[in-house]
């Protein structure tokens, strides 16, 4: 599977827990949509990252990713009802960076 290489940074760092890393995979004023929410720039994404990972120590593991559509559907396992679960992340790039990242 051929993943840009920030997305492969954003799993790497989404299973290793590193709340600060993967906010870096951002821009400074990226956007995530979650669960409802909307997350602004790169401290409130580590702030809700850190969150995610201590309530359901989630990890990722790619399965497909539409390069045309910059949509990468994951396996995601953790401690939540009803693990491990298909999700999916749409994706905007800016400069080598995520700019948006929407997940259903």
């Amino acid at each position: 599977m051929n993943l840009p290489k920030v997305v492969e940074q954003l799993v790497k760092t989404q299973n290793e827990f590193d709340s600060t890393a993967y906010a870096q995979c951002f821009t400074d004023t990226a956007l995530v949509f979650d669960e409802g929410k909307t997350h602004t720039g790169r401290k409130e994404i580590e702030q809700w990252i850190d969150k995610a990972n201590k309530d359901y120590h989630a990890t990722m593991k790619p399965m497909e990713y539409s390069e045309a559509e910059q949509i990468l559907t994951a396996e995601v396992s953790g401690n939540f009802p009803g693990s491990p679960i298909m999700m999916k992340y749409h994706y905007e790039f800016e400069d080598g960076l995520i700019q948006t990242l929407k997940i259903v």
